[in-house]
């Protein structure tokens, strides 16, 4: 697959998973300095993993929230649970998936992704 496929298939898959609002406000912040890193993320995070047949998107975003928490990237944590509502997850599946990083990952993060979950929960009036 050529870099121009595989960037046109990671917009379109970018767009399904975050919604067109986070991606243009993405695509309008780029700069000369950013340009080469989103072109990276929409390549090959997008258009290479996230398209792979292998895995469903609800998958792709139980992982997703799993690695966020570990990690405490509170900052990508709540677009990923939005993304998680768009791939078909609920809210009690997205629950279940941060119960199980509190086991794996620790009770801290847990409960930190747990109140970033609720705030966007309530903001997309999901119960």
């Amino acid at each position: 697959m050529s870099d121009d496929v595989r960037r046109a298939q990671g917009m379109r898959v970018r767009r399904e998973v975050l919604g067109d609002a986070h991606v243009d406000a993405a695509v309008e912040g780029t700069t000369p300095f950013t340009a080469a890193f989103q072109d990276l993320v929409t390549r090959y995070a997008w258009g290479e993993i996230w398209s792979r047949p292998g895995l469903d998107r609800r998958m792709r975003s139980a992982i997703t929230l799993t690695a966020l928490t570990a990690l405490n990237h509170h900052h990508e944590l709540a677009m990923h649970v939005r993304a998680a509502l768009r791939n078909g997850l609920g809210a009690d599946e997205i629950a279940e998936v941060l119960l199980q990083a509190a086991v794996y990952c620790g009770v801290p993060a847990a409960n930190r992704a747990f109140a970033i979950a609720q705030e966007v929960l309530r903001e997309e009036g999901v119960e």
